[in-house]
């Protein structure tokens, strides 16, 4: 989450006047995250979360509408989008598309404990569950075709090591079949920024906006890699074992899933190493953007081939 659309309150108080939340008394910009720009929006019953979509269009929006709303009707704890008196959640807000969602109680936590984990892997399991009987489907924008694109866009700015690791790992993953893999609606970016807590509870799921049809293993090692790891990349046992047991005893993995689990780990590290070297090499400008470190990707994806090659032993 970032402002790269600057907006005022009465701007905000205009194009909200179709909506039944009450008298709108404060705007305030959301620096944390790097993709969309979003705003709390504060009124004098609560707060909502509005975001202005930068790079989707509106077409491609609705997934993420109805997928929120599905899941809050199940159970999942995420925010519900905001429909205005004609029952419209998605407007055009200075010509870009913008939604508004209910602001979850509790905020984000830099440092989880093992208990905190074990509700985040429960959750998870349960979103995942119950995404199975959510009938759309939405492509991964940041497959195998991304990460081409985009390792030959951040390729030159690298070191010549760098390079080396990015190529070889590239060429790893290329050679992967991942179709036996259950698939199913991901959240695609569970880290630790966007889920709440209030005190030791927790608070629910934020930001969707990278959800889409996918292993729902490779959302469990996109999980862990953030929530489970060292200062150094290295994994926390304790931690670890703890979300995936919390995890599988809600949805247990498959055979496939656990012979595969080493490359998803690789795969969702690679992933985040190279967005966060475009972001790094390419920022977009806005009034409060936050560009994360490239090197804590790198260190996990070092982490993650040297483990991998000691279970192969």
């Amino acid at each position: 989450m970032s402002v790269f659309t600057t907006l005022t309150l009465d701007e905000v108080r205009d194009w909200l006047r179709d909506f039944p939340i009450g008298e709108i008394v404060e705007l305030r910009g959301i620096a944390a995250g790097i993709t969309n720009t979003n705003y709390f929006v504060i009124t004098d019953k609560t707060r909502y979360v509005l975001t202005i979509f930068e790079h989707n269009k509106l077409e491609e929006l609705p997934y993420f509408v109805d997928l929120m709303t599905h899941l809050v009707k199940h159970g999942v704890p995420c925010p519900t989008p905001i429909a205005d008196k004609n029952g419209l959640c998605l407007h055009v807000l200075k010509g870009k598309p913008a939604l508004m969602v209910s602001c979850l109680k509790g905020c984000d936590i830099a440092t989880p404990s093992t208990a905190q984990c074990t509700q985040v892997a429960t959750a998870l399991a349960r979103m995942h569950v119950a995404g199975q009987s959510f009938v759309r489907k939405s492509h991964n924008q940041l497959g195998q075709d991304w990460r081409l694109a985009t390792a030959e866009q951040v390729m030159l700015k690298i070191s010549a090591d760098e390079q080396k690791l990015l190529k070889s790992e590239l060429d790893f993953q290329d050679k992967l079949d991942l179709g036996q893999l259950p698939h199913g609606v991901v959240h695609g970016d569970l880290f630790r920024d966007n889920v709440l807590f209030d005190e030791d509870k927790l608070g629910g799921f934020i930001d969707f906006y990278y959800a889409c049809d996918d292993s729902l293993a490779y959302d469990v090692a996109i999980a862990v890699n953030d929530w489970c790891v060292r200062d150094d990349g290295s994994f926390d046992d304790e931690k670890l074992s703890a979300f995936l047991s919390a995890y599988q005893a809600v949805r247990p993995f498959t055979a496939a899933e656990n012979a595969s689990w080493h490359a998803l780990l690789r795969s969702a590290a690679l992933r985040f190493w190279l967005s966060r070297l475009f972001d790094f090499y390419y920022p977009a400008e806005g009034e409060l953007t936050y560009v994360k470190d490239p090197n804590h990707f790198k260190h996990i994806l070092q982490h993650r081939i040297e483990q991998q090659q000691q279970a192969n032993k």
